[in-house]
């Protein structure tokens, strides 16, 4: 694979060139390493924290540079949550009852003609190669539709959807329990990790490994052999896009692992796992606080109702029916929401945060906007393309989410990051090529200041600088550092 750097002018699409350092190295401890292989060619047109710089620049009296995935420079963003909130017009913040139930019976609608037109017609092409290929498409077609209601609820949960919490919660609650999902408790963990966002021990999703986590994961042997190719790379991606989601449910997989140190106290011996308790079916788990014990209760009635009507269906109609209608195009739906949410956090542009470093405005401004066209635009309703706004401010609808991120690239400037080189290809070519680039964060070496507690993706396959050596990595995990992330009112 061609080592590759990049970089961004304000509101423009990812572009490629070569020039980074590519060093071959791997997950096992090296002994020595120089340090000018983190210095990767500079962009002429750099930004989005991407800012050109030279080995004469290398080191500074504030430390070496702070380097991205790609070797350019980064800068830690000093804007405020107000600055953004003030340059959005006003008309954003506004909900509309009407225009957010039209979208819910557009979405509907979708629905029920795709099984209507599936159920009736389908059954009448004479060849079975005929009819599995329609079923096929229907079931493609059938997932980005729900997705689509998926995402309704989603702003439910987040209150843009009308002005009435009860109005957000019931309809949030049935679309997303007609989808197997437990609204009310993945609406607050949800809260968690935008409340979080990018930081290390309390973000709620895809939270990386770091060096020395990954290094135990998998061992100096099976990091060079396995983590390196490609072929297991993409069985990585596969499991993970098919059984990501329902893992996420079960076992908090890819949030963070630190419960004893949440403020709620109820993490105590906790860790994510089967067993763990960590879930978000069990009002116990440590996810949760006892006040919210009857709304995950309530999250497991539209989940069994749910269960229940599908039993009934199955009876009726059969197991082979009800997964081609349903199943299936469930399980389109997850892939579509694990790919989003992967790629939402992870690209080789994005810093991560350790506590004594994070902010709520570093945090929010630590994501990335992408392009799916028509079926991002219209069938997603925006949340691919828009995503940066969103996690500054979670009640904007998204009819109005556009508008907001255009007014807010003027405050973030060079932060605001955005990949739509390719379009909705480019978004499919990210999803196979993050998880190559993107393995695991360390700190950049020679940091100092603010700039140790930023951590940036790096990766075993020689793109971008070369990992630092292992025994120079700090293990934060049994450290006790002063927290002076204040989450600012947004």
């Amino acid at each position: 694979m061609s080592p590759t750097t990049r970089s961004r002018k304000r509101g423009d699409s990812v572009s490629t060139r070569p020039g980074a350092v590519s060093t071959g190295s791997s997950l096992s401890i090296s002994t020595a390493e120089s340090s000018d292989a983190n210095t990767a060619s500079p962009s002429p047109t750099s930004a989005s924290s991407v800012t050109s710089i030279s080995d004469n620049e290398a080191t500074t009296k504030k430390g070496k540079p702070l380097l991205d995935t790609y070797g350019n420079e980064f800068k830690i963003p000093d804007f405020t949550i107000k600055e953004i909130r003030d340059a959005i017009p006003a008309h954003c913040f506004e909900r509309s009852y009407l225009t957010s139930m039209l979208y819910v019976a557009r979405d509907v609608f979708y629905i029920l003609t795709l099984f209507y037109l599936a159920n009736t017609y389908i059954p009448l092409i004479p060849s079975k190669a005929g009819r599995f290929v329609a079923y096929a498409a229907y079931t493609f077609v059938q997932g980005l539709v729900g997705t689509g209601l998926w995402v309704l609820a989603h702003e439910c949960g987040h209150g843009a959807f009308s002005p009435s919490k009860t109005v957000n919660d019931f309809m949030g609650w049935w679309m997303h329990s007609a989808l197997l999902v437990p609204y009310y408790s993945w609406k607050i963990s949800h809260s968690k990790h935008h409340k979080a966002t990018g930081h290390m021990e309390r973000d709620m999703v895809f939270v990386p490994k770091t060096r020395i986590q990954k290094f135990e994961a998998y061992g100096k042997q099976f990091g060079e052999l396995v983590e390196e190719t490609p072929i297991s790379a993409l069985f990585n991606l596969f499991l993970q896009q098919l059984f990501g989601w329902p893992m996420y449910l079960l076992t908090n997989v890819t949030g963070h692992n630190f419960h004893e140190r949440q403020s709620e106290g109820r993490g105590k011996g906790k860790s994510n796992g089967w067993f763990g308790g960590v879930n978000h079916f069990d009002p116990r788990s440590p996810l949760y606080e006892s006040k919210d014990a009857h709304l995950i209760l309530y999250s497991d009635l539209g989940i069994a109702i749910t269960g229940y009507l599908l039993y009934l269906a199955v009876q009726k109609f059969g197991g082979w029916n009800v997964m081609v209608f349903y199943g299936i195009p469930y399980l389109w739906v997850n892939h579509w929401l694990v790919a989003i949410t992967y790629l939402q956090h992870t690209d080789p542009t994005l810093p991560h945060y350790h506590p004594e470093t994070w902010t709520y405005t570093r945090g929010a401004a630590a994501t990335i906007d992408r392009e799916f066209g028509f079926i991002g635009r219209h069938i997603f309703h925006g949340i691919i393309e828009t995503h940066v706004a969103h996690h500054f401010i979670s009640s904007i609808p998204f009819y109005h989410a556009d508008e907001a991120t255009e007014a807010i690239k003027k405050v973030m400037g060079e932060h605001y990051r955005s990949d739509t080189k390719g379009g909705p290809w480019g978004f499919i070519r990210a999803l196979f090529t993050a998880p190559r680039v993107c393995q695991f964060v360390e700190e950049s070496e020679g940091a100092e200041g603010e700039g140790k507690g930023v951590v940036f993706f790096r990766n075993a396959n020689g793109i971008g600088p070369k990992p630092r050596d292992l025994k120079d990595v700090i293990d934060r995990r049994n450290v006790k550092v002063p927290n002076a992330s204040v989450v600012e009112e947004h």
